[in-house]
């Protein structure tokens, strides 16, 4: 009987410890973010949307996959390399921010017949990742923001003209024809041409971004917590 007491009591004791170290074990996030795209990216809005979706009461873990200079080319190329890792991320979210690079005036641009067809191929790789629940990730599209006709090489007149007559059409049109929401990065510095000194926002346009891409995510939030 002694040692059935003890027994009891171990296991006792032991329970204790395991409900203890669950409620003091960190909770896992709510969501997942993957942020994928260019400088606009790497540089700029992430950091911002991450202290937005804290202010909001949301426990986001947010991933900054953006590649600098990156034009659709290349993010698809990047994308074929490091899907592995990518996939593991098991992101609820991906906002995808590419195409300003497309419009420069180098040896990364891109026609938008290209263009469009790149984008189909990482919408189509990206929404192949699965969440922790199995499901397809939510995709979000980011408009690129206006370019000004005086931009410095390798940008000029022609870049500012193909973001408003080729490189957004093609994102709107994948859009429809893919039934992806939108977020308009464009309309943002088009009201506030402050914001965008030059290709990229300063701090106050980082934020406004961030601003546009939490509202589009909100209701998302909202219906999965019903």
């Amino acid at each position: 009987m002694r040692g059935f007491g003890l027994r009891v009591v171990v296991l006792f004791l032991l329970g204790i410890e395991i409900v203890s170290f669950l409620a003091c074990s960190p909770k896992p996030e709510n969501y997942i973010l993957l942020c994928a795209g260019d400088s606009l990216t790497e540089q700029g809005y992430p950091v911002y949307l991450r202290r937005l979706l804290k202010k909001e009461g949301l426990r986001v873990r947010v991933y900054n996959k953006g590649r600098s200079g990156y034009n659709s080319a290349e993010y698809l190329a990047y994308l074929r390399a490091h899907a592995y890792e990518l996939r593991n991320f098991q992101p609820d979210f991906i906002l995808l921010q590419l195409g300003t690079n497309d419009v420069r005036t180098d040896g990364d641009r891109t026609s938008r017949e290209e263009f469009k067809a790149n984008m189909k191929e990482i919408i189509n790789l990206l929404t192949q990742f699965q969440t922790r629940r199995g499901q397809s990730p939510r995709l979000l599209l980011g408009l690129v923001p206006p370019i000004k006709e005086e931009a410095n090489y390798p940008f000029s007149e022609e870049s500012a003209q193909r973001v408003e007559t080729e490189i957004n059409p093609a994102l709107l049109s994948l859009a429809s024809e893919l039934n992806l929401p939108v977020v308009n990065n464009w309309e943002i510095f088009m009201k506030r041409p402050e914001l965008l000194p030059g290709i990229h926002p300063n701090p106050e346009g980082y934020q406004e971004m961030a601003r546009a891409w939490l509202q589009a995510l909100l209701p998302y939030f909202h219906l999965r917590n019903r």
